[in-house]
């Protein structure tokens, strides 16, 4: 649709400069504005990136307000767990045909950020630890999405790794940890698949809010990556609306009622701001539009679907994702023996997170039924002193409460509530436990080396249909195939993150550098609960007979690795395989192994089938910042091909000729010293004079802010936000939202003027500000 930029253009040069500013934000919170003389009608866009969220009547981005009726897909915590482009594509695909039937142009996802924290609150709606996995998942993904006609909005850019305090924290990264890790998912995504939207996240970067960031709006998306869609901020991210407009910010979201328009209006007329950066915003926006017309226009008449086949859909990908962490075999489950099942989640799974993602499901699969369905013989009990003693296997229910991880909050611990770990314990002492895990993200599992743990499958949250998928693996109609997407560490203290996470009050060092999940595990052999590719499976497969197309290869050049597997056992199954790339460069420090490909594949009982997986050699670089890019010295590289990083099964290498430059030795520089930057001082508590980036966390002690506290806790009342975990949510956005996002998501409420005003009384200036409350 390469066309729409020029008719765009053409457009662009038709409108009237009140036209041009007014359309750079939201006509509500979730559609554009039209221009009807020139033929712009609106677009909307809605919330996934698991299920369409297509709100009612009330509008809101935090998952507040009812939404249709839409299939809940497994979240992305699982569906990376599968390793399969072809499945993530599939969900994509089912979730743009709901797109289409409720007249959606634009689903908000998916969501991509690097887990650099396994108590990221968010964690549930990201892939994994590692760049490669979520590119080439989020390109599936999208794929699925746009081939069908609705276009996706890629997210959050950039190096948005927590919720606390996310509206205003500042990520201190060095360069080559910003390329190498949390910006090559990115890049892989958009060069493969060309998103039509890409979100800006909340946070700063380096001291500058990514919606302001020309490094990264500008420089590296626009001129490096040549990226031609439309860039949008997250909802309530803008913050100086002119600045954004400079450095690349396209579209504002949600409306701000003029607001912001007029303040880019009056920055043309005063010359602050030139029309040429206003068009090239302005032409993006338009491009979209017309773009998502044409995809109306080319759409079938006829967009009905079946919600039953979608509903068989997130099984097909919950049964592909499901990681089976321990089996002393006793599963799959063939006996007729009585079994018992209890937990939190028997009948009441974990299946979503809360948040903006958060689905109205069609209908969700309850365990205790489904397990009855697959003719297990079970029964239910509420606790486990009521269980029979010649019961002696039971099926627990475990994880994570709602409350426990959800937009807006990080995780206080790894822990599981203390109350599951003593009755799995109790259980372990006169029965065998078949543990069932739900929950978007890594837990302490105490008890999973007692013996009486015979089996723990891992569901992640895996959407409405997560019950029969679980049900079907356990009876062995379907054979476990997922595999880790992030290492589970043995304790907190081991992630080389958690001495600076989630930081103080304004900025979070990221000292650890690209010592991000297995790379940091793998390399200083720090022991795991499970590392990263960890999953077993009812099949036994053997790996032989490996090598490359091309034993000498030019940087950037691609080769392919082939090796041959063989199904030994009776059971047809999938196995995900990974390879490796390993080199010693003596001048910078790298990890030991790092992923270069992956690829899974179904093999039936016995069969034995030739694997060829295409190795894009860039993948074998650092970036280096003398020369602004990713760089591979010439030498040798070892390939490693494996079931998981901790379990290498085959070896080759090649040899990589690549230009001769000077590298500087870095290996024993500081952090600081690679930011190439002071760190910044430590944030003590808040205090005068105070800004429009404090927040009502910041103010709270005063008397002006407890008054504002108040008046804003009312606001957000409601006995429906009691439902476990939304409250919470709430309230914790609430008190660490800046007082300037309060005020553009409730101008109505609260003017401009009068967040003046209330500024200058917390500032000690009463009269000003008073004067500036009551002047209308």
């Amino acid at each position: 649709m390469s066309s729409n930029r020029e008719k765009a253009k053409t457009l662009v040069s038709q409108m009237t400069l009140e036209e041009k500013t007014s359309i750079l934000s939201g006509l509500d919170c979730w559609r554009t504005k039209p221009i009807d003389r020139l033929g712009l009608p609106s677009i909307m866009v809605s919330d996934g990136p698991h299920g369409l969220r297509k709100q009612r009547e009330v509008q809101d981005n935090l998952g507040i307000g009812g939404s249709e009726i839409a299939t809940c897909f497994p979240t992305a915590s699982a569906v990376a767990c599968s390793f399969d482009k072809n499945i993530a594509y599939k969900m994509g695909k089912a979730i743009s045909e709901e797109c289409i039937a409720q007249n959606v142009d634009v689903l908000l996802g998916p969501g991509i950020n690097i887990k650099r924290s396994p108590l990221c609150g968010r964690n549930f709606e990201y892939y994994s630890e590692d760049p490669l996995v979520s590119g080439a998942m989020a390109e599936g993904f999208i794929k699925g999405l746009q081939e069908n006609g609705t276009g996706a909005c890629i997210k959050h850019f950039a190096v948005n790794n927590q919720e606390k305090r996310r509206n205003i924290i500042s990520a201190i990264v060095d360069e080559r940890t910003l390329y190498e890790i949390y910006l090559k998912g990115f890049q892989k995504a958009i060069k493969n698949t060309k998103p039509r939207m890409l979100m800006c996240s909340y946070n700063k970067v380096n001291g500058t809010y990514a919606s302001e960031h020309k490094t990264l709006l500008q420089d590296i998306l626009r001129t490096k990556w040549n990226y031609q869609g439309c860039t949008v901020s997250d909802w309530g991210a803008v913050h100086d609306r002119t600045l954004g407009i400079k450095s690349g910010l396209d579209l504002e979201m949600p409306s701000s009622l003029g607001q912001n328009d007029a303040k880019v209006l009056s920055a043309i007329k005063n010359n602050t701001l030139s029309e040429k950066d206003l068009d090239s915003a302005v032409t993006n926006i338009v491009t979209l539009i017309l773009d998502c017309q044409d995809s109306k226009e080319n759409r079938p008449k006829d967009c009905n679907f079946d919600f039953n086949e979608h509903h068989k859909t997130a099984v097909e990908v919950a049964e592909n994702s499901m990681v089976l962490l321990k089996n002393s075999g006793v599963l799959p489950i063939n006996t007729n023996e009585e079994i018992a099942v209890l937990g939190p989640f028997a009948k009441d799974p974990r299946y979503q997170g809360f948040g903006s993602s958060k689905i109205n499901p069609y209908k969700v699969d309850e365990p205790f039924e489904c397990l009855k369905k697959a003719n297990l013989n079970v029964s239910y009990y509420d606790s486990p002193s009521e269980i029979p003693q010649n019961t002696k296997k039971v099926i627990y229910f475990a994880g994570l409460p709602g409350s426990y991880e959800t937009e807006g909050v990080d995780r206080k611990s790894l822990d599981l509530p203390q109350e599951q770990n003593i009755q799995i314990n109790e259980l372990c002492k006169d029965k065998q436990v078949i543990v069932i895990l739900m929950g978007g993200s890594p837990m302490l599992l105490p008890w999973k080396d007692n013996k009486n743990v015979v089996a723990i499958l891992l569901c992640y949250l895996g959407g409405e249909g997560a019950s029969t998928a679980l049900s079907n693996i356990l009876t062995g109609s379907v054979n476990p195939s997922g595999k880790l997407a992030e290492t589970w560490p043995l304790c907190l203290d081991d992630v080389p993150s958690s001495k600076n996470f989630p930081g103080d009050r304004l900025n979070v060092i990221y000292s650890e550098q690209w010592k991000v999940g297995y790379r940091y595990f793998d390399t200083y052999n720090i022991k795991t609960q499970y590392c990263f590719g960890h999953g077993l499976s009812y099949a036994n497969f053997k790996y032989f007979d490996a090598k490359v197309d091309k034993n000498v290869v030019s940087y950037r050049d691609k080769i392919t690795v082939s090796f041959t597997v063989e199904n030994t056992s009776d059971f047809t199954g999938k196995e995900t395989s990974f390879v490796f790339v390993s080199h010693d460069n003596k001048y910078v420090e790298t990890p030991k192994k790092v992923l270069v490909g992956f690829t899974k594949e179904e093999y039936q009982a016995y069969q034995k089938k030739d694997v060829c997986i295409e190795i894009d050699t860039e993948d074998f670089g650092y970036y280096n910042t003398e020369l602004q890019d990713f760089y591979a010295e010439s030498g040798t590289y070892e390939l490693l091909i494996g079931s998981s990083i901790d379990n290498i099964l085959l070896k080759t290498s090649v040899n990589l000729v690549s230009e001769d430059i000077k590298q500087e030795n870095k290996r024993n520089l500081s952090f600081e010293q690679l930011l190439n930057a002071k760190l910044p001082k430590p944030a003590q508590k808040a205090k005068r004079p105070y800004t429009k980036e404090n927040c009502i966390a910041d103010i709270k002690h005063t008397l002006v802010g407890k008054i504002l506290e108040k008046v804003a806790l009312k606001s957000v009342s409601n006995p429906n936000n009691k439902e476990n975990g939304q409250e919470q949510m709430i309230i914790a956005m609430l008190y660490e939202m800046p007082l300037f996002a309060l005020q553009t998501s409730s101008p109505n409420q609260l003017s401009e003027r009068m967040l003046d005003g209330i500024i200058d009384l917390l500032n000690g200036h009463f009269f000003k500000g008073l004067f500036k409350l009551i002047k209308k």
